[in-house]
């Protein structure tokens, strides 16, 4: 009867790529018991894999690295040993290596050649007696980290000789590669005679170094080097280089990765291969995204799709293809990189209806993250940029882009915000810095301001007014009864930018109802903190403006929410209906307010300062908001006033009034609300909703998964597939198997 073996290995660095997923899950398919040792908590590993604290073998916080390839291969070339002598029997495995087929060995000494020739050994799959010599003369040797090995180059040794002689010895992470790992058991099989215990190429490296890039090619080229021989299988991680700068990080289309990525239910899309040593790929720019949330990503060069994916399977947002060519003019006909581009999202199960080409600038609106790789400033002209960003970028944007020494890139962007460099590299013999941009408040173009005047006073009328302030600011007044007056807070840029109407937020939802208005507009992302502003709410309430209506409402979300409760006490005993608003941004009351600090040098003191605190002069304040966004939350705690009433919009993030908009429920919630009419119960009624809505279930389940309860989000994942086809929850329950 064969001998059940059980494989061990470690993992340090994060959540695991794909072709690690790969890797342990195709142990656990064939039958084969494997352990995964790490450091910390690992999100993502296969279902079936044998969890071990690595402290269990060597207790450090020291882990090594050849640094010259900023690899932590040194300390798993260390681990292993240690592993092997403490859990007899146990073979290691790299976790780059697939078990074609179980391994099945009676002997302890698991090891194979990896070249034609009988001479180097290498040590991806090692086992050996926990007793034996070898072992022990290996453990010895790398108890001296400024050891110099006998198998090194003699020029090489008589160098390293000189330095400690002299006092300066060179450590292991500064030596060569390998020189704990093949090189030494190379060294030491040979040694101590031990030939005969190796097995043949094909056991385990039957695709040589060289022979690596045929994984990446037709299945059938690696497929046809494979024998009967082989078991465990080494897929060389190197490949991860040209995974990565090729192919976006997943396997390509037709290889032979992708028949096993297949074969074992792995989706490469939700764990792209994110870098290899040095090189960070596209892809890994994902986790530099400081944002809780993101709807829209949109790309307006076509270099970026690795990253639009990893976005879009991170954050469930929707994309945008701005269709320009190089001048950053929009055609009659798609340039040339949109329909590979979508065959790419869609082939890595990105939903067609949540991608959009823009084909116009009219089409044009505001998006989380604007993704410009090797595109305006790298290797087109920077200036086209302008109008496009104009377009694109809001106040809590982030801009990810490309800067080619000596384009102009850098002094061009100061005007749209601060940047910082994440990397640099070298294309065509120039350095090119690959940045991350966070706007600032930018004054609203003056003709944008001179045109809105003209709307505003005509949407006016004779009977009411329009004041123009500093920033932009301004307030348009349009009377209808004197039964409720709505009093809303907007953003003059998006006004006259991004709605086709050009008319502030809910004008012709309030009018439609009979209602009067109050717009009150920013000329950017200000706070509404200036003096002018807060004057004219004093003037409007000494005058007894607000004393004329029987009910008076003030509205806004985000920012908008913050200035609605903020300048309620002009009108005490007013409503407040708030969504995810702020309380303040006064970063010495907020401190761990992390976000728009494009306004943490305004003054947030005086009566419409802390809103959580003023907006007690109102009769209620309603707050909507996602108690498990974590800034809106602690926002949310503050307001501590008998006057405020929570209603709460679980897992829908911060702009969730969009997920409201798409169920159909905003305009009943926000009228109700406005009219007075929405109690508890109707919200909640309302917002019973979401359990038909994807983003909604999405987050539901993820939540499932993040807590551990693997159980309960496989009933919910088969619930919610069998009420609706949501793919982002199918392709979870995949992952998980």
């Amino acid at each position: 009867m064969a001998r059940v073996r059980e494989v061990g290995t470690l993992w340090i660095g994060g959540a695991l790529s794909w072709m690690e997923q790969l890797c342990l899950k195709s142990f656990v398919d064939q039958g084969q018991k494997i352990t995964l040792f790490s450091y910390e908590d690992i999100p993502n590993v296969p279902d079936g894999v044998i969890r071990r604290d690595g402290r269990e073998i060597i207790d450090t916080d020291d882990f090594i690295k050849y640094e010259q390839k900023n690899s932590f291969a040194l300390f798993a070339d260390w681990f292993r040993l240690h592993m092997i002598h403490q859990n007899p029997g146990m073979i290691w495995v790299d976790t780059d290596v697939y078990c074609h087929r179980p391994m099945d060995y009676d002997s302890d000494y698991v090891f194979g050649f990896e070249l034609p020739g009988d001479k180097r050994v290498n040590n991806a799959v090692l086992g050996l007696p926990a007793d034996s010599e070898i072992l022990a003369q290996m453990l010895a040797f790398t108890s001296d980290r400024t050891s110099i090995a006998p198998f090194l180059p003699r020029g090489k040794r008589r160098d390293m000789q000189a330095r400690a002689d002299a006092g300066d010895p060179v450590h292991i992470t500064q030596q060569p590669w390998g020189v704990w790992g093949p090189l030494m058991v190379t060294h030491y099989v040979h040694a101590l005679g031990l030939q005969d215990h190796v097995q043949p190429l094909n056991a385990f490296y039957p695709l040589t170094f060289r022979d690596r890039t045929k994984f990446l090619r037709r299945a059938d080229l690696a497929a046809g080097l494979i024998t009967d021989e082989t078991t465990a299988l080494h897929l060389w991680a190197s490949n991860k280089r040209q995974l990565g700068n090729i192919h976006s990080g997943l396997p390509p289309k037709g290889s032979y990765l992708d028949m096993l990525v297949r074969k074992h239910d792995i989706a490469p899309h939700l764990a792209p291969i994110k870098g290899r040593g040095v090189a960070v790929f596209d892809g890994a720019l994902a986790d530099d995204v400081d944002l809780h949330d993101v709807h829209t990503v949109a790309d307006i060069s076509g270099g970026a799709k690795g990253l639009c994916l990893a976005l879009h399977h991170k954050f469930d947002c929707d994309v945008h293809l701005v269709n320009v060519d190089k001048r950053g003019a929009f055609g009659d006909e798609d340039a040339d990189w949109i329909a590979p581009y979508i065959t790419f999202l869609t082939d890595n199960d990105v939903d067609p209806a949540r991608i959009k080409v823009i084909r116009q600038a009219e089409a044009l609106r505001p998006v989380d993250v604007v993704l410009n790789l090797a595109g305006f400033g790298d290797r087109h002209r920077v200036k086209p940029l302008g109008f496009l960003l104009d377009g694109l970028l809001h106040a809590d944007s982030r801009l990810f882009m490309d800067i080619r020494k000596g384009s102009g890139a850098f002094p061009f962007l100061r005007d749209y915000g601060e940047n910082i460099v994440l990397s640099t590299h070298d294309h065509d013999g120039k350095p090119v810095s690959r940045i991350r941009l966070t706007p600032v408040v930018k004054a609203v173009p003056q003709s944008n301001a001179a045109a809105w005047s003209a709307i505003a006073q005509k949407l006016a009328g004779s009977n009411g007014w329009y004041l123009d302030g500093p920033e932009g600011h301004s307030f348009l007044y349009a009377p209808q009864s004197a039964d409720t007056l709505v009093v809303t807070f907007d953003n003059l840029d998006i006004t006259m930018t991004k709605r086709d109407d050009r008319r502030p937020w809910g004008y012709d939802l309030i009018t439609s109802q009979g209602w009067s208005m109050l717009g009150v507009l920013a000329g950017g992302w200000t706070w509404y903190r200036d003096p002018w502003v807060c004057a004219q709410f004093d003037r409007l309430q000494s005058e007894g403006f607000f004393k004329q209506f029987k009910r008076v409402v003030f509205y806004g979300a985000s920012m908008g929410g913050y200035a609605a409760c903020a300048f309620s006490p002009a009108a005490p005993g007013c409503d407040v209906v708030a969504i995810s608003p702020q309380s303040t941004v006064d970063k010495a009351v907020v401190p761990w307010e992390t976000r728009y600090k494009v306004v943490w040098n305004r003054d947030f003191t005086g009566p419409y300062g802390d809103a959580a605190e003023v907006s007690k002069a109102a009769r209620q304040v309603s707050l909507i908001y996602d108690p498990y966004e974590p800034l809106d939350a602690q926002h949310a705690a503050r307001f501590t006033q008998d006057n405020v009433q929570r209603l709460r919009a679980p897992l829908l993030g911060h702009r969730l009034g969009s997920s409201l908009n798409q169920m159909g429920i905003l305009k009943p919630i926000i009228l109700g609300a406005l009219d007075g009419t929405l109690t508890s119960a109707d919200y909640y009624q309302l917002l019973r909703k979401r359990r038909d809505f994807p983003r909604y279930q999405r987050e539901l389940f993820n939540r499932a998964v993040a807590c551990g309860h693997k159980d309960l989000a496989r009933s919910l994942g088969a619930y919610i597939l069998h009420r609706n086809p949501n793919a982002g929850v199918r392709k979870r329950l995949r992952e998980m198997g």
